[in-house]
């Protein structure tokens, strides 16, 4: 009976630890998460089936993540394999001029919603419309300098890729 009550104290302890030495990498999420709802109920010319939606929907908040990550850092290599093709070509060109100036862009998350318009017959590419509300923060090492929150729209083509779905095109557009 000691022995188990013993026992329970002992896991209780162990995960009130683990728990506490998780909190902060689970605040640091919350902060960067990039909440994605997809609708691809009106994709031509074929649907989008069930399985595809949900990588779809998860590789694209990943993208951004990745994005964010990469642009606040200076670091062309957070985009990690993401991005492809022009996509990438485009943010690492934005981040090396960022670099250069000594500046730094941080994403403040509030919610994708996106559509997916387009859908190939082959299954090589969909095409998203993407309604984003975000705050851009412009810094200069740590000190804010500019801030714009608003209703941002992009335009993403995706291609798939091994077992993931990559960002081939992000492109910001002036609405749908």
């Amino acid at each position: 009976m000691r022995a188990r009550l013993h026992a329970r104290y002992l896991l209780f302890v162990f995960l009130v630890a683990l728990i506490a030495g998780a909190a902060p990498l689970l605040l640091r999420a919350a902060e960067t998460a990039f909440a994605v709802s997809l609708d691809a109920s009106q994709s031509q010319p074929r649907q989008v089936e069930e399985t595809t939606a949900a990588s779809l929907q998860r590789d694209y908040g990943h993208a951004w993540r990745s994005m964010a990550a990469a642009l606040e850092e200076n670091k062309s290599g957070l985009l990690g394999a993401d991005f492809v093709g022009v996509a990438k070509e485009q943010l690492t060109q934005a981040i090396a001029e960022q670099g250069k100036s000594g500046l730094k862009r941080r994403y403040i998350d509030h919610g994708h919603q996106v559509r997916v318009v387009f859908y190939s017959p082959d299954g090589s590419a969909i095409e998203l419309h993407d309604t984003v509300r975000l705050e851009v923060q412009l810094l200069d090492g740590n000190k804010i300098i500019h801030s714009d929150q608003g209703t941002f729209h992009y335009l993403a083509l995706m291609t798939p890729a091994e077992n993931s779905w990559k960002v081939r095109l992000l492109e910001s557009v002036s609405g749908f």
